[in-house]
């Protein structure tokens, strides 16, 4: 049996990282390849990290450079399965005692959407884009996070194509609405083994019955919003809207709640919030009935927009009284880590380049996309195994000070590995008359801090 040819390394933690991924690899090309290619992920960012921006390389003038080649056919060209590597990175982080999922933790769905001039790109459409909140030409991805109050992490990422770019649209045997990519994730999670308390979604899935039912037909726990003002049919003297239904909970002042419980939010940070929670009835939905309506809200009786939940859930009440508060806590807790997946869209876009690529065909896309959560997934493991009891975010006096980072951007020592050049000999400073390429300016441990240390503060939610 030939032995592997030994392949550069990546600086730090990255190379251990990258070892673990590499029997996924068949050839030396392609193991550099993905270590150049998280490297250039976790740079601190100066511009888009396109091909050229990941290897270094000028704009336009360093597109012809040899690395930048190299990247190019390793995305593009080079035969290896980026649902292989996903499924292993995920396996990581299930392995892991930091990171592995477990029944307390949510399964976040969502999609995000960013633009992309042109209809050559694959999956590229007019469509709405929640990055610029109306309909533009872009790509949509439909994802899921699994989240807990420590840390959080994506698991699968999957384009939407839009109808009008199917032969016979919505007819189109391939077509899958979002709702239906997110009960395939669903799916797909519970086949690699992530564990859950509840399936958590925004009113774009709750409001969806296709999505609800298939996710009630499979067993599945959820947690989902619901619009204010979503109408279902009651008699005339009922509540018709879940707004109607809060307005019917009692509520006369905080010494006279009604039938509102009080819920206290703690933050990482130290803060807390009072919010309030109660079961309401509505249509088919209540307290006792197969599928519960859970309004949470600061202000029971105002109901304002910006701190107000309408919840469905099937999660069943609690039988003793005692017991009720705390499950409508758990239930403010769980949809609570919602937030999560709006941030770490912050992070993979902000920090690794989700959105930077300038690819055309799909199987580069979602190449791409499993190469971000790669690099998004290394931080947190770094991360954690270095700092096992602290918090998952630190905070900015924890950043690197000005020297460390200094010595740090010069790169590590050259490897002398046969063919590799030195960094200094690759470093572009300022406009270049040639192509040329800077290597990797921090080290691993360093380059994650930036992308968790703007981390939110998630709440941890408790029956007062």
């Amino acid at each position: 049996m030939t032995t592997r040819r030994l392949c550069p390394p990546a600086p730090g933690p990255l190379e251990a990282y990258a070892q673990r991924l590499d029997p996924l690899f068949s050839s030396l090309a392609q193991r550099r390849g993905l270590r150049n290619y998280l490297q250039g992920l976790l740079l601190p960012r100066d511009r888009n990290k396109t091909l050229t921006g990941l290897a270094g390389a000028e704009p336009i003038s360093g597109a012809q450079h040899r690395e930048v080649q190299r990247l190019q056919w390793f995305l593009s060209e080079s035969a290896w399965d980026h649902e292989q590597i996903n499924n292993r990175r995920v396996q990581l982080l299930c392995q892991d005692p930091a990171t592995t999922p477990h029944d307390a933790g949510a399964l976040v769905i969502d999609d995000t959407g960013d633009r992309k001039d042109g209809t050559a790109t694959a999956h590229v459409a007019r469509q709405y884009l929640g990055s610029v909140g109306k309909i533009d030409n872009g790509i949509v991805a439909v994802t899921s996070l699994w989240a807990d109050e420590r840390c959080y992490w994506p698991i699968h990422a999957v384009p939407y194509t839009p109808a009008s770019r199917l032969a016979g649209g919505e007819r189109h045997p391939g077509f899958r609405t979002k709702p239906q990519l997110a009960v395939e994730l669903v799916q797909a999670a519970q086949q690699a083994g992530v564990r859950f308390r509840a399936v958590v979604a925004d009113c774009a899935y709750g409001d969806n019955p296709g999505f609800t039912e298939a996710l009630g037909a499979a067993g599945v726990p959820y947690v989902l919003a619901l619009k204010p003002r979503k109408g279902t049919w009651a008699p005339a003297e009922a509540a018709h809207t879940p707004t109607e239904a809060a307005g019917d909970l009692g509520w006369q002042g905080s010494s006279k709640p009604g039938r509102w419980r009080r819920v206290t939010r703690r933050f990482r940070d130290g803060h807390t919030e009072i919010w309030w929670a109660a079961d309401a009835a509505l249509g088919g939905w209540g307290p006792d009935r197969r599928l519960r309506l859970v309004v949470a809200t600061t202000d029971p009786g105002s109901l304002p927009g910006h701190s107000t939940w309408y919840l469905l859930t099937n999660l069943p009440r609690p039988t003793n009284r005692r017991a009720q508060p705390t499950d409508l806590a758990d239930i403010v807790r769980l949809y609570g880590l919602r937030n999560w997946v709006e941030q770490g869209y912050k992070q993979v876009k902000g920090e690794l380049g989700w959105a930077d690529f300038q690819v055309r065909s799909d199987r580069a896309i979602r190449r791409h996309w499993t190469l971000v959560c790669c690099a998004f997934s290394f931080c947190w493991q770094a991360f954690l195994a270095e700092q096992p009891d602290r918090p998952a975010e630190p905070s900015l006096s924890e950043l690197p000070d000005s020297k460390a980072a200094a010595s740090a951007a010069r790169g590590a020592e050259p490897t002398g590995h046969p063919r590799r050049t030195s960094r200094q000999e690759l470093m572009a400073g300022g406009p270049a008359s040639g192509a040329g390429l800077a290597g990797p300016m921090e080290r691993a441990a360093t380059l994650l801090a930036v992308v968790v240390a703007s981390a939110p503060a998630t709440a941890a939610t408790t029956a007062a």
